[in-house]
């Protein structure tokens, strides 16, 4: 298996950056290309749109009693940690670093006796686009035939989410 990385903008301008790994690599990039194609985006090319998402290593770690959030964050700057924040809903800290930093955030959370979630990298975008309800729907359709392709992995967008 081989791992890809196919980019191409969806309607109304959306970015979108699609993870996969195949074994075929052609029968790959034309479903792709075919799920941009009928919603209206169109399938670009590799790097084109790289420098619209940061890419960054994330830790999900189990909260810890007493556990000072703010120290925690101070402790984990060096390590080039940029955000460390509670999810309520989950009661995991969340912990945003430098991609290059993966590492050593890790040895430190193990060293420290954190129990890791899960851990993996994500691709943040720098900029997103707002859309009214409409036009979110539209692109709505793109990332939901991707998500269900079996060769893709990740799906990465522009359009902000929408806070309801």
């Amino acid at each position: 298996y081989k791992e890809v990385v196919l980019e191409g903008y969806g309607q109304h301008g959306v970015a979108v950056l699609v993870e996969c790994t195949t074994d075929n690599n052609n029968r790959t990039v034309a479903n792709v290309r075919s799920y941009f194609s009928k919603t209206d985006g169109s399938l670009g090319t590799t790097g084109m749109l790289d420098f619209l998402f940061d890419r960054k290593s994330i830790f999900k770690v189990k909260n810890k009693e007493g556990l000072d959030l703010e120290e925690l964050e101070l402790e984990l700057i060096d390590f080039g940690v940029d955000d460390v924040f509670l999810d309520e809903e989950t009661d995991l800290i969340n912990i945003y670093g430098e991609f290059t930093s993966y590492g050593d955030v890790q040895k430190y959370l193990e060293e420290n006796d954190f129990e890791i979630d899960n851990s993996g990298f994500e691709r943040i975008p720098t900029d997103t686009k707002k859309l009214s309800e409409e036009q979110a729907a539209d692109v709505d359709k793109l990332l939901e035939k991707l998500e269900e392709d079996d060769d893709v992995q990740n799906v990465y967008h522009t359009m902000q989410e929408s806070t309801d």
